[in-house]
């Protein structure tokens, strides 16, 4: 278990970086309606190969960020071509489309209680709010209602989580430092490990423990009274 993170050290935070999927929203009813629209595309087209290509791209792209693989955008589209026997253009067309645009409606109805609140909260007390997320987020954001003074996508530095590459840059485009410096992610393996890298303060959004990871439950969680006032 890394040091645990009390009220008290909010006084010492100058940027405050959050993970986008699964810690700003919930995963889970987002993924049924996507799921469901994409069953009922692929029964009035009956056209099976967007349900192939986000298969098989979501698959690689784990595997990618295991081995930490450099320039994973080129990469990942031209193996998920490979195996989808599909053009790296058709490719990329249906990621854009199902994993990029589609969802971004579905977004504002799926945000965590208390989010809102807790970035106007944060914008209130001077601190810096950077996202760090391996998928674009800054449409996202604006699809949530959220504003962020800065953005790094895995894409703008060519590695995805756990390398810590990216929450590098966005420190160095707040100009804060490891200590001044807490991630809020979802995913121990991916956050929390590229958290740890990076030297910074971490907080897991997790329902159950974690044993290396400090955790919370939700955004009402007693941590962020100071900015849900």
């Amino acid at each position: 278990m890394m040091s645990t993170f009390t009220l008290s050290d909010w006084r010492d935070i100058r940027l405050v970086a959050f993970d986008v999927d699964g810690t700003l929203y919930s995963q889970r009813p987002l993924r049924l309606r996507m799921g469901r629209d994409l069953l009922i595309h692929t029964l009035a087209k009956r056209d099976w190969s967007a349900i192939g290509v986000v298969s098989a791209y979501r698959q690689k792209r784990e595997r990618l960020a295991v081995e930490e693989v450099v320039d994973f955008d080129r990469v990942l589209i031209a193996e998920t071509a490979k195996a989808t026997s599909m053009s790296p253009e058709r490719v990329q067309a249906i990621v854009s489309e199902w994993i990029e645009r589609r969802p971004l409606r579905y977004l504002r109805n799926c945000l965590f209680s208390g989010v809102p609140q807790l970035f106007a909260g944060l914008e209130r007390a001077g601190k810096k709010i950077g996202i760090f997320s391996d998928y674009p987020a800054t449409e996202k954001l604006t699809a949530m209602g959220l504003a962020a003074h800065h953005v790094v996508a895995a894409s703008d530095v060519g590695l995805l989580k756990p390398h810590a590459g990216g929450l590098q840059s966005l420190m160095d485009a707040a100009s804060a430092t490891a200590p001044q410096t807490l991630f809020i992610g979802d995913r121990a393996d991916r956050d929390g490990v590229a958290g740890q890298r990076a030297g910074v303060k971490i907080l897991i959004r997790s329902s159950k423990p974690i044993g290396a990871f400090q955790t919370f439950r939700t955004y009402h969680d007693p941590l962020f009274d100071p900015f849900m006032r």
